[in-house]
């Protein structure tokens, strides 16, 4: 099921139309991402504007990321067998209009709503995007310089998001929720003339309503137990009911998984070790960065009293390097691997979060926030295409669309459930609205998202090897383990 613009060679050029596809499936991507970092800076002017409290508030980021997450699984089985194209038009067209709504309402519960109904748009079309580049660029060199321009894309929506939220904010934070809607109507308008139709499976398609279901509301009742816990005790039988409500919603999950003819995911692709890595890495990295912006945006504004604007140029160091990087990338995981660019990556992350630690009342920009934002900026170019490359390598056609489903449910579901974590233990430390006693209930949060990028370097560390076994990645129906810099012609040979 390959598309007609497949690239055959990977010394032939780019034609205008392929360049052109690429460019709407960025589009639409750096849309994606930058709805979750844009609404950061607008935050405490939605709050003071709709009277809403921090734990409520966390859920207008958590809301789209939910949506999003939760069903993405279904996204990517759905983009495979209703098709690529027809899947991610007709959700991008949705994601317009819900960002339209998004800037008319007037109350905190239908922005939180009008935000997941954008997740759930995000949800079909990032997955249909992913499986539109991967089986329409050759596996190797092409692809992954496909890869790292469209991640960087989604690299650079996560950045620069919150340098254009400042500049919005400064007029209304509606104007953040409604820059998205003409950007999606000019990418659908493109889509439809640039995008390939992509081949169906013949025969009566099946789809996993009951797994999506099941999976969605595991997710979402986990965030909300996690939310809620410090309000009502974590020993409470209110959230033991909840965390059991959680283990029982799971295991119907992976029942119906085992027993459906059309699984959301083959639970076999997890016993890959390569695709387990790559999973709780990018679940780490995302949840370690949503817990720290959502902190950071509110203490510059907070504590050190810094206009939206000062934010978003506080973050503007970030978002440059990640958009410089995008020619670069995917030569420099051809040379190297993607485990060794990962793990240089999340070391990045780590040193960005630590430094951070030694926040004060007043500005460390130079010191602490410059050097944070830089570190930060290199993690993000490396991470994120690493990840998408390392997902999709030596996976068959007919499956593109489950395993980019599954990695973006794993960033986005990892992003809802840190960043509740976070808001937990920031909530739990609240002891006043004075400048330190912000910073006292924000310090404990930084150490979490530092620990939790941490562990993401160490879960990375382990696909380095002391020796270089090259091992054969089996696509389809059987388990998988390494990624390699470049396939050879007859199996994926891989380097782990």
């Amino acid at each position: 099921m390959t598309s007609p613009l497949n690239v055959p060679s990977s010394q032939e050029r780019w034609s205008p139309r392929l360049w052109g596809t690429l460019l709407v499936l960025c589009a639409a991507m750096f849309l994606d991402a930058l709805d979750v970092s844009m609404v950061g800076v607008a935050l405490p002017s939605i709050a003071s504007d709709l009277n809403l409290t921090t734990s409520t508030l966390q859920w207008i980021v958590s809301g789209y990321i939910l949506g999003y997450g939760g069903l993405l699984l279904l996204g990517g089985r759905a983009a495979d067998l209703m098709g690529r194209r027809q899947v991610f038009l007709i959700a991008l067209g949705v994601f317009a209009l819900a960002s339209l709504l998004g800037g008319l309402v007037d109350s905190g519960p239908l922005l939180i709503a009008s935000r997941f109904i954008k997740g759930l748009s995000a949800a079909f079309t990032a997955p249909a995007g992913l499986s539109i580049i991967t089986t329409t660029f050759k596996e190797g060199p092409q692809r992954n310089r496909a890869l790292s321009i469209y991640t960087t894309c989604a690299a650079t929506g996560f950045s620069m998001g919150l340098v254009l939220s400042g500049l919005l904010t400064e007029l209304s934070w509606r104007w953040t929720m409604l820059l998205p809607a003409p950007v999606a109507l000019l990418a659908l308008v493109a889509g439809l003339k640039l995008i390939p139709h992509s081949d169906r499976p013949e025969g009566k398609r099946h789809y996993d309503v009951p797994g999506a279901i099941t999976g969605t509301g595991s997710m979402l009742l986990l965030v909300y137990t996690v939310v809620q816990a410090p309000e009502v005790g974590w020993a409470s039988a209110r959230t033991l009911l909840s965390f059991l409500a959680v283990a029982v919603l799971l295991t119907l999950f992976v029942r119906i998984e085992q027993r459906t003819a059309s699984p959301l995911i083959r639970l076999g692709v997890l016993r890959s070790g390569v695709q387990v890595r790559t999973q709780l890495g990018a679940a780490a990295f995302f949840g370690s960065y949503v817990g720290f912006q959502f902190m950071v945006t509110q203490y510059m504004q907070s504590v050190l009293e810094w206009t939206a604007l000062q934010t978003a140029l506080a973050f503007l160091p970030a978002g440059v390097l990640v958009a410089l990087s995008s020619a670069m990338i995917g030569p420099v995981v051809d040379r190297f691997g993607t485990p060794r660019i990962l793990a240089i990556g999340f070391a990045s992350l780590v040193l960005a979060y630590a430094l951070f630690l030694r926040i004060s009342l007043t500005p460390q920009y130079a010191a602490v926030i410059l050097p944070s934002m830089l570190l930060l900026g290199a993690a993000c170019a490396l991470v994120f295409p690493s990840l998408n490359i390392q997902a999709t390598t030596g996976v068959d056609d007919s499956e593109q669309g489950m395993v980019s489903g599954l990695l973006n449910t794993s960033i986005q579901v990892g992003g809802a459930i840190f960043l509740a974590v976070v808001t937990a233990v920031i909530t739990a430390g609240d002891r006043g609205d004075s400048p330190q006693d912000l910073l006292d209930s924000f310090r404990p949060g930084l150490i979490v998202v530092t620990g939790i990028a941490l562990a993401g370097l160490l879960i990375t560390l382990t696909g380095l090897r002391t020796r270089t076994d090259r091992q054969t990645l089996v696509v389809a129906g059987s388990p998988q383990e390494g990624v390699a810099a470049a396939p050879e012609p007859a199996k994926v040979a891989v380097r782990d």
